[in-house]
């Protein structure tokens, strides 16, 4: 009976112990994804019991894939966490996913495996409101409620204030977003709500796919897919991918950006907006005022933006659009979206086929790279190049000179020779590595910004620094201790530019 009753006790003495000392104390850049589901913060203390703060939306009923506008108001408070649960079962795991309205004052967390499931703050700024929206997931239960925690001090905090409580209609069919409006999509045809993910289960029977990663599941929240499955005189496209902002796909006559036939989905206003555009070099898009697109479809939840559309094999009509019956390489792309639907530029590599597809021709199942070979392995020989072989030089003729003086190799010093030897690998590897990209892009880039200029320096302080070795003065000589100088400047130089450039 003693042990029983000493249980409970020390269950409360570890519990204390790990929130004095876990590192997600105070979560104050509000990273508190360890509180998922308790949504208690561990700052020592017990929460308050009468709330100040309220939570409204601005709908009761809701269908999946609708947004629903949340907000978190009263005096003023430092952080908050914010989810959706299960009505009935208010223990249970967050669902749904979030929209950001304020992206300086609040986060999007991934808890119990669901993507931007939970909104928390940026900083311990004192704030007196947060609005986020709220977009149901399509397993979405009958009747959600949400909930906040909100932290006005260190020592003062109220945990899961009960907020409204949202349900479903009897109706089946899904609908589209509470606050959408038909001006937010630029497109004359009909658009409509996808009411389930996209399958790969006909890739390479009757769709052309492109996956990545390689034979991913396009319910998957990491699952970049694209796919094109021709009907009759038109062809129908799904493209799908974890992305808060946009989705874009390109066809292209070369592996590189410019005069291309590009499609973007875009987040705009809690619901996708898809549109035509022509890229230009390395600029912005140009965005269509026509639309030539139709059957446009979209969703938007957990975490994965998907959308969908048909189009014309030929277009005459349309300038920029290319005919669909020719191969081309293909590119795919997500990055940011600001307020109204404005894209940033890419954050990653695009990922681009390995070689020239005809998406209406034989049906097959790809991949792709957002890196070409040619590029990483130019990458690969000057990392090896200017973060091994160049270092290890350094060090041996900065440490080892005294170590193995009195030791020879084919008639001089052993650390010269190997210093020396390393040296000239630098150099050899840098000549190869220099070479890649002109064969890649087929000659100079002016969209590649100051890498190729640095790269040029590089190496040309290379082949100086060998040209340079080539004519050192003997150990006694008047000039040696200049040629030091201009060596150790020159080798440094070099280090340093090449440096950034593997970064």
């Amino acid at each position: 009976m003693l042990q029983q009753m000493e249980l409970p006790g020390l269950a409360f003495a570890v519990w204390m112990l790990i929130c004095f000392y876990a590192p997600v104390g105070g979560y104050p850049n509000g990273k508190v994804r360890e509180a998922c589901t308790s949504m208690v913060p561990c700052h020592g203390s017990s929460p308050q019991l009468s709330p100040e703060h309220t939570i409204t939306v601005n709908g009761t009923e809701f269908k999946p894939g609708d947004s629903i506008e949340v907000h978190l108001s009263g005096p003023v408070f430092e952080g908050f966490f914010i989810q959706a649960r299960d009505a009935e079962h208010l223990e249970s795991p967050a669902l749904g996913s979030f929209m950001l309205a304020d992206r300086g004052a609040s986060q999007l967390l991934t808890c119990a495996h669901t993507k931007n499931s939970a909104v928390s703050h940026t900083s311990k700024a004192k704030k007196k409101h947060i609005k986020v929206y709220w977009i149901a997931p399509g397993n979405a239960p009958k009747r959600v409620q949400f909930l906040a925690t909100v932290v006005k001090k260190y020592k003062i905090f109220w945990v899961k204030i009960p907020g409204p409580i949202v349900s479903q209609p009897n109706a089946l069919s899904p609908t589209p977003p509470l606050h959408a409006t038909s001006g937010a999509v630029s497109t004359s045809h009909p658009v409509s709500y996808l009411s389930k993910p996209f399958n790969a289960s006909s890739c390479g029977r009757t769709k052309f796919c492109i996956r990545n990663p390689s034979n991913c599941d396009p319910e998957s929240a990491s699952c970049f897919f694209l796919s094109f499955q021709q009907e009759g005189s038109s062809v129908f496209v799904e493209m799908s991918g974890p992305s808060e902002g946009y989705l874009a796909f390109a066809l292209s006559h070369d592996q590189w950006m410019g005069d291309d036939d590009a499609y973007l989905c875009v987040g705009e206003d809690h619901r996708v907006r898809t549109i035509t555009a022509y890229l230009k070099e390395r600029s912005p898009p140009v965005l269509d005022s026509e639309n030539a697109l139709e059957d446009v479809s979209w969703r938007l939840a957990d975490g994965l933006l998907q959308c969908s559309f048909r189009r014309s094999i030929r277009l005459p009509a349309h300038k920029g659009r290319f005919n669909l019956d020719a191969s081309y390489y293909i590119f795919l792309a997500d990055g940011e979206a600001s307020e109204g639907g404005v894209i940033h530029k890419h954050r990653q590599q695009p990922l681009i086929t390995n070689g020239i597809y005809n998406i209406t021709g034989l049906p097959q199942d790809i991949g792709g790279s957002r890196s070409p070979r040619l590029i990483k392995a130019h990458g690969t020989l000057m990392f090896i190049a200017w973060i091994t072989t160049v270092s290890i030089g350094v060090i041996v003729a900065r440490f080892f000179k005294p170590v193995w003086s009195y030791s020879f190799l084919f008639g001089k010093e052993m650390w010269f020779q190997v210093h020396r030897m390393l040296m000239l690998t630098t150099v050899m590897l840098t000549s190869i590595s220099f070479v890649l990209p002109f064969i890649y892009r087929g000659g100079w880039s002016q969209q590649a910004g100051f890498h190729p200029y640095l790269g040029c320096t590089v190496m040309a302080l290379a082949i100086f620094q060998a040209l340079m070795a080539g004519f050192r003065p003997s150990r006694h000589a008047p000039r040696r201790q200049l040629f030091n100088w201009f060596h150790w400047c020159t080798g440094t130089a070099a280090r340093i530019l090449a440096g950034k450039q593997v970064q």
